[in-house]
C-alpha cells in the first residue's frame, strides 16, 4: 500500500482509462520527429513506468499532512500525466492533479487559447475521440465537426451543427472559412487548412508532429493567424470548476467507447491503436458499480 506524501492524496482506483497517451507511451508510435523525445521521456525499450493509465476515478483513502481540499471518502478524478499508474488498485496523486481527465481538461485548455463568442464558427477535426468529443461540447458555438461516417450520429448528439465524413469529402474543398479549427486527428496541417481559416483567427493542433511544433510561432507571425501547439497549464481549480459546472448543467458528458476488465487491458490497447475509438475506453474495478464509476 503506497503512503501519500505531504501534498498527495491516496485513492482507491475505481475506474481508469486506456487513452491514446497510454498507447503512444507503450508503443512509441508517435507523430513524425517525436520518436527520440518520446523515448527519452517514457523509456527506450519498454515503458519506464510499467503501470500505465493517465486518468483515474478514486475514492480518497487518506491524505498527506499538507492537503487541504480533499478528505477520506471524497470521490475525485485525476489526470496523472507522465506519472501514469492509473491501472493499479491504489495510487498516490498530487493534490493539484485532482482535476477532470484527459479529454475534458485538454480540450478546455486548448480552447482557452482563443476567445470564442456565439457568432464564431469552430471546426473540430477528429471529433469522436476523447479530446475531440470534449471540444465539440465545450465549444458550444460549434459550426462543424469532422469524423468518419460511422461516428456521425454520436458527434451530432454532442451538439455539432453539421458533420463532415472525411472518407467522402474534405472540409477544405468546400471553400468555407472558419474562425477556429481544432485538429485532434493530426490531419489539419497549416498548409492544408490555411485558406479555411478567417484572417486573424486560430488553428489549434492538439495532435502535431515536430515540424508543426517547430514552425508554429513562425507561421503565426507570417500569416497573422494564431497557431499554437501548447496546451498551457492544466490546473485543478480552474479546469475542474469549469468542466464540472458544464457537466452538472447537462451541457457536457464524457463519451465512453467501451468498458473492459483489467485482464483485458491488452485488448483495449489494440482497440485504441486502431485509431477508431470513440471517446475513452474505461476500466471499471470489479468492486465498483459501473454507473457510479462513470460519474
Amino acid at each position: 500500500m503506497p503512503a501519500p506524501a505531504r501534498n498527495e492524496v491516496l485513492g482507491k482506483v475505481h475506474a481508469s482509462t486506456v487513452s491514446t497517451a497510454d498507447y503512444r507511451a507503450r508503443s512509441r508510435d508517435v507523430t513524425a520527429g517525436l520518436g527520440m523525445l518520446t523515448s527519452l521521456a517514457f523509456g527506450f525499450f519498454r515503458p519506464r513506468q510499467p503501470i500505465l493509465g493517465m486518468d483515474v476515478a478514486n475514492v480518497v483513502e487518506s491524505v498527506g499532512a499538507g492537503v487541504t481540499q480533499c478528505a477520506p471518502g471524497h470521490e475525485v478524478a485525476a489526470m496523472l500525466g507522465s506519472q501514469f499508474s492509473g491501472h493499479a488498485e491504489y495510487v498516490c496523486v498530487r493534490e493539484e492533479a485532482v482535476t477532470l481527465v484527459f479529454g475534458g481538461a485538454t480540450a478546455r485548455c486548448f480552447l482557452n487559447r482563443v476567445s470564442i463568442n456565439p457568432r464564431d464558427s469552430v471546426l473540430v477535426s477528429g471529433s469522436s475521440g476523447a479530446v475531440g468529443a470534449a471540444a465539440v461540447q465545450l465549444a458550444k458555438h460549434l459550426g462543424v465537426a469532422v469524423c468518419s461516417g460511422g461516428n456521425a450520429a454520436l458527434v451530432r448528439s454532442l451538439g455539432a451543427d453539421r458533420v463532415i465524413d472525411y472518407t467522402r469529402r474534405s472540409f477544405t474543398a468546400e471553400g468555407v472559412e472558419y474562425d477556429v479549427i481544432v485538429d485532434c486527428a493530426g490531419t489539419a496541417g497549416f498548409e492544408r487548412v490555411e485558406r479555411s481559416l478567417k484572417p486573424g483567427w486560430a488553428l489549434l493542433p492538439v495532435t502535431s508532429d515536430l515540424k508543426v511544433i517547430a514552425l508554429a510561432s513562425i507561421r503565426s507571425r507570417r500569416s497573422g493567424k494564431l497557431i499554437t501547439t501548447s496546451v498551457g497549464t492544466i490546473t485543478a481549480t480552474e479546469n475542474l470548476a469549469f468542466v464540472v459546472g458544464v457537466a452538472e448543467s447537462g451541457q457536457y458528458r464524457p463519451v465512453i467507447g467501451g468498458t473492459y476488465d483489467l485482464a483485458d487491458a491488452a485488448e483495449a490497447h489494440r482497440y485504441v491503436a486502431a485509431g477508431r475509438k470513440r471517446g475513452n475506453m474505461v476500466r471499471i474495478a470489479a468492486n465498483r458499480p459501473a454507473e457510479l464509476a462513470a460519474r
